[in-house]
């Protein structure tokens, strides 16, 4: 059997771009991330896989039914593979500690790929705007050094560097030139595109700067992608066949299907193969948000007219500000791919409207995560906040695995 491509994932979050590299027939050594539930996620997709490969995965079903607990879960892999996920911020006191653990994990086996992309609230547009020096004294501007030391060390093949359009004008492109600069002195050649998740069969357009590059002494370029637009619709093929529910209602447990999949589903691989899924629960939300969220969808879905926030009646208006952030209010579009997910997801759902106004409700944890294209047997940990900001906060898994595919083609 042939040996797999190996990789390391810096910055790893829930791991969206890491199970697109598995999807593509990578093999995970480490995973580093900061946050300790998106690490506690990380631990338990890497049981999922597992248990999944060792022809066990009932006993993570069996952790999603709520019969064993996740302690019981962690302990029915091998202990290696649990702390193969370090729970570490990056920085330069905590590189020696990583770079001795991940020694370890690594043993004989060649890196063929870095992987990851640096916190990205930096170099974000929105970002910039709240902060009054425009994040320019934002230590996380220079997180690309310590991933530049992970090449040095471990000389992979190629790297994959993930980020927002926003990196391109941070700095009047200063840190994109630094960025550059950093990675040819340490023997890389790269290059830079925007590229939509939407291209990748994923129903959301979501753009990200995707840097790719490759070591010096191999001949390889940056992959050519197609540009595909996806012929399917939020309503009818990635929602159809999940429990109809209001506001405040769902399950973090498992919630049955309430019709057969979709092609799409089918295709994706969103619906894969169990008769359940779970944390498919809406928050509460208060009569005036209601009142609200059902003019916006009448307004979309009948006249293809977004809501503006400032042209509501005057008893709805909760806000002093009715000149800017007047689209605060928006619906998931029905016909289409939705708009760009987010991890303010996590803070309400008031951008994230349910285009059915029978249900007149925000979007669940388990849609936000489709619209990702998260597979249905994804458990995001700890809690619906958590869950919603480590989604917004991910690569979608379609587009990673597009990217993996073609990394595997070019190595």
């Amino acid at each position: 059997m042939k040996t797999k491509l190996k990789y390391i994932d810096l910055f790893a979050g829930a791991g969206g771009l890491s199970e697109g590299f598995i999807r593509a027939g990578f093999d995970p050594i480490a995973h580093v991330e900061m946050n300790k539930d998106a690490c506690d996620t990380l631990k338990t997709r890497t049981a999922f896989h597992y248990l999944k490969e060792n022809n066990s995965i009932e006993v993570y079903h069996n952790y999603l039914k709520g019969i064993i607990s996740r302690e019981e879960l962690w302990s029915k892999i091998p202990t290696e593979l649990i702390n193969s996920v370090s729970n570490t911020e990056i920085s330069a006191e905590t590189l020696p500690f990583l770079f001795e653990k991940i020694d370890k994990q690594v043993g004989k086996s060649q890196v063929d790929v870095v992987i990851g992309g640096p916190p990205c609230q930096a170099y974000s547009v929105a970002g910039r705007a709240r902060d009054p020096n425009g994040m320019s004294d934002d230590p996380r501007n220079h997180l690309y050094k310590y991933y530049v030391e992970f090449l040095k060390r471990y000389n992979p093949k190629m790297f994959v560097f993930e980020n927002v359009p926003g990196i391109l004008s941070a700095n009047n492109g200063g840190y994109l030139d630094l960025i550059f600069k950093a990675v040819r002195e340490a023997g890389y050649e790269l290059d830079k595109k925007v590229l939509n998740a939407k291209n990748f069969g994923v129903l959301q357009d979501r753009k990200r700067v995707i840097i790719i590059g490759w070591r010096k002494d191999l001949n390889l370029k940056y992959p050519n992608f197609e540009e595909k637009d996806p012929q399917y619709a939020i309503l009818k093929d990635l929602f159809s066949d999940l429990p109809k529910l209001q506001n405040g209602e769902g399950a973090w447990g498992i919630s049955h299907y309430t019709s057969k999949t979709t092609p799409y589903l089918e295709k994706s691989g969103i619906r894969n193969g169990i008769e359940f899924t779970t944390q498919h629960i809406a928050r509460r939300n208060n009569d005036n948000d209601l009142e609200i969220y059902k003019i916006a969808v009448n307004q979309w879905v009948n006249e293809k007219r977004r809501l503006n926030y400032a042209h509501l009646p005057e008893r709805l208006i909760k806000h002093n500000n009715t000149t800017s952030f007047t689209n605060r209010f928006q619906v998931v579009n029905h016909d289409g791919v939705s708009h760009t997910v987010v991890a303010h997801i996590c803070a309400d759902g008031h951008y994230y409207i349910h285009p059915d106004v029978k249900q007149n409700r925000s979007i669940t944890v388990r849609e936000a995560a489709r619209i990702q294209s998260f597979p249905d047997d994804y458990f995001f940990e700890k809690s619906r906040t958590t869950a919603f900001k480590q989604i917004g906060n991910a690569v979608p898994v379609l587009m990673a695995e597009g990217i993996a595919n073609k990394i595997k083609e070019l190595i």
